[in-house]
């Protein structure tokens, strides 16, 4: 009869070892614990752990997978996020984008700083977020990414198409003014994801990081808000979000779709879209709060 080890306790399996001697019955218990050809026991017959043994196993699972993401370069997740994506980050796309990342890192300046890429999931809590703004890239100057679409760190100065957002909002909601600053962490804060497609950019090179698995993951994100909340507001500005945004489901969400804040092309119908009260308008139709656009 051999001997198999479970939760620190002696349990005995009928398990006859195969042709071994009595002066072998070590050798033969130990191929009984990882042969195998040993059968499952009944659930009836299974140690039944208790709720602080439960919960501490499931603390260690997450501290675990915590230190996995960590080498792997996820660093500053939310929790909520992690929950919902974390299937994604063991995939072999985010692997190799990691080790993509990592290289970048050793070899040139990479905005934003490790610590902010995932700035985004730290605003709230990913069941919270209410209107989802989807940017492209990075800006890759010093200082000004910090893990928000069209948001840059103080003190520096706001990039035109934040200033072109500025002045849609000044014509737009009342009372607004210009805060005098581009960081637009007041609005995330409160359920707006400003979200890029892609999350990392070699310093003063645009697009640097394109198409090598950002957008996969982004993807990931934005069909999990379409399928697992309702009522959220999209705002799509130009054809890059909007080709992004095609798989939202349109039933169960709300899209605003207009040109991008460039001052390429601003003129032609992002000024004057009203976009900021749409989106209030929509979301108490949804029995949601508003956005106070002017808590900056």
């Amino acid at each position: 009869m051999a001997v198999l080890f479970i939760n620190s306790q002696l349990r005995f399996l009928h398990t006859p070892c195969p042709r071994v001697s009595s002066k072998r019955w070590w050798n033969c218990s130990k191929y009984t614990r990882i042969s195998s050809q040993v059968k499952k026991r009944k659930a009836g017959d299974d140690v039944l752990l208790s709720p602080e043994q439960l919960e501490r196993i499931a603390r260690n699972k997450a501290a675990a997978l915590e230190r996995l993401s960590s080498r792997r370069g996820v660093v500053g997740v939310g929790e909520s996020w992690r929950r919902a994506l974390g299937a994604e980050f063991n995939k072999h796309y985010f692997t190799s984008l990691m080790d993509f990342v990592d290289n970048e890192r050793q070899k040139h300046t990479v905005y934003p700083p490790l610590e902010q890429v995932f700035t985004w999931t730290q605003m709230c809590q990913i069941e919270d977020v209410k209107v989802v703004v989807l940017g492209q890239d990075p800006y890759h100057g010093p200082n000004q990414a910090h893990g928000l679409c069209f948001s840059v760190q103080r003190p520096e100065r706001p990039p035109p198409s934040l200033v072109n957002m500025y002045k849609e909002l000044e014509s737009d909601i009342e009372g607004f003014h210009h805060p005098g600053h581009g960081d637009l962490t007041g609005w995330a804060k409160q359920g707006v994801l400003l979200l890029n497609a892609v999350l990392t950019v070699r310093a003063h090179q645009a697009n640097s990081h394109k198409d090598k698995g950002w957008e996969t993951f982004t993807d990931a994100v934005v069909q999990w808000l379409s399928t697992n909340l309702e009522g959220l507001v999209f705002m799509l500005w130009g054809s890059y979000a909007q080709k992004k945004g095609a798989a939202i489901d349109r039933k169960r969400h709300h899209v605003l779709q207009t040109v991008h804040p460039s001052p390429l092309s601003a003129h032609r119908g992002f000024l004057g879209c009203k976009h900021f009260s749409k989106t209030n308008e929509l979301l108490l139709k949804s029995g949601k709060k508003p956005i106070d656009w002017k808590a900056l």
